[in-house]
C-alpha cells in the first residue's frame, strides 16, 4: 500500500468515527418519529456521512480526517470542486469502487495512491499540499 493510500485510509477512519458520533445523536432525535429499524441501520448513517463529507468538501476541499492527515481533494483541472463531482465521488466510492478493488487489486491505486477509481470517475485527485 502506498503512502498516500495509507493516509487516505486513516483520514477515512477519522471521518467515519466523527460520522458515527453524529449519527448516534441524529438517531436519538429520530427514534421517536421513525420506528423502522432498517431506516436507522441503513439510511441514517449513510445520509449523515454523505452530508458531513459533502458540506466539508464543498466548503474547503477537505474533511476533518483529510485535514488531520495533511491531504486535500482537488479537481484534476485545478478549478474548484463542483457539487456533482463530490456527489459522484461519494456514490461511486460507496458502491462500485468495492467491485473495482475485488476485480483488479493491482491496478486499484493509480498515480502513487492519489487517484483511486472513484477519483478517476469524478475527475478528482488527492494531493499533499
Amino acid at each position: 500500500m502506498k503512502s498516500i493510500t495509507k493516509k487516505r485510509t486513516k483520514a477515512l477512519m477519522i471521518d467515519f468515527a466523527i460520522s458515527t458520533a453524529v449519527t448516534a445523536g441524529v438517531e436519538f432525535l429520530l427514534r421517536k418519529k421513525i420506528k423502522n429499524e432498517a431506516f436507522h441501520a441503513l439510511v441514517t448513517p449513510t445520509a449523515v456521512m454523505w452530508s458531513l463529507e459533502y458540506a466539508q468538501m464543498r466548503q474547503c476541499g477537505q474533511t476533518i480526517g483529510y485535514k488531520t492527515m495533511g491531504l486535500a481533494l482537488e479537481n484534476e483541472e485545478g478549478s474548484e470542486l463542483s457539487s456533482s463531482q463530490i456527489i459522484k465521488r461519494m456514490a461511486y466510492r460507496d458502491t462500485v469502487s468495492t467491485f473495482d478493488y475485488l476485480k483488479n487489486r493491482k491496478s486499484f491505486e493509480g498515480e502513487d495512491g492519489s487517484v483511486l477509481p472513484h477519483d478517476r470517475y469524478s475527475g478528482t485527485a488527492v494531493r499533499e499540499p
